[in-house]
């Protein structure tokens, strides 16, 4: 490796560590000073708990004043639902769009891709009036159906790109066994979208855990908010309980984090496939 090689490779992971601590540093103040009195949290908020400032005080109040379990019952069941469906249809969707060509398919393809550029929410008051008229109001099958909506384009779009790799001669050969369509869905082109898969699914996933504008326009009782609208109840005018909300944020973020772990490998492959020829 030259001296210039060299310099460019420090250059580079220089700026990826910068990038990755500006990205981690924020999630891990939050979980640090979860677990401190609220003087230390304002008065050394860089400075990990010692036995002077360490405090469970905000885990307590969460369970005891709050919901916290259902809301993340709702949170678990709103996002594996909507997930599972984008999965299903985007690939269904995406294999259909890819293998058979019929009039209209090309303009069904940009329609589909307008759905990726105008965000959902400019539709907000035509999904409240929708969701009132057909009684969903203030359940999770309105925010799952509301999901489902906003993660399809995008599940399309990618899962489409994948399937065109996917050599041809695999498809014509299960076709001259005799393998119905949906064998050959299911079992020979679904196992070769597992990277593009776990891609969408964190796609999916962390946009879904993280929304506060649905479940707040739709949900109205306790019974059906989710984490993110469950933390605002600590967030007052006048007074806001710091050591509540830092503890309800830290549990709301592990999820999302176990889920990366787990499928950080697959999505790693599936942004890089076709990177490299």
């Amino acid at each position: 490796m030259t001296t210039d090689q060299r310099a460019r490779s420090i250059g580079v992971h220089l700026v990826l560590i910068a990038y990755s601590l500006l990205a981690v540093g924020p999630i891990l103040l939050v979980v640090m000073n979860s677990f401190k009195v609220r003087s230390a949290i304002f008065g050394s908020p860089l400075a990990p708990p010692d036995a002077s400032t360490f405090s469970l005080v905000g885990y307590e109040k969460v369970f005891r004043s709050s919901h916290i379990l259902t809301y993340y019952s709702n949170s678990l069941i709103v996002t594996l639902v909507s997930m599972a469906l984008v999965l299903l249809f985007g690939a269904m969707a995406a294999w259909a769009l890819t293998e058979y060509r019929f009039r209209g398919s090309t303009a069904l393809a940009l329609f589909l891709s307008i759905g990726i550029m105008v965000p959902i929410r400019l539709g907000s008051v035509a999904i409240l009036n929708m969701m009132r008229s057909a009684g969903l109001n203030d359940t999770l099958t309105a925010l799952v159906l509301v999901y489902v909506a906003q993660g399809l384009p995008m599940s399309i779009f990618i899962l489409s790109e994948f399937i065109q790799q996917i050599p041809k001669d695999l498809r014509d050969a299960a076709r001259c066994d005799g393998v119905p369509e949906t064998r050959i869905f299911f079992e020979v082109v679904a196992p070769l979208l597992r990277p593009a898969i776990a891609t969408v699914a964190v796609f999916t996933i962390v946009p879904i855990w993280n929304d506060l504008w649905f479940p707040l326009i739709l949900t109205s009782s306790d019974s059906t908010h989710t984490v993110t609208l469950g933390v605002q109840q600590f967030l007052g005018q006048y007074i806001t309980d710091w050591n509540s909300v830092l503890a309800a944020l830290s549990m709301a973020i592990l999820p999302v984090v176990v889920i990366y772990v787990i499928l950080s490998r697959q999505l790693i492959a599936g942004l890089t496939s076709g990177a490299v020829k």
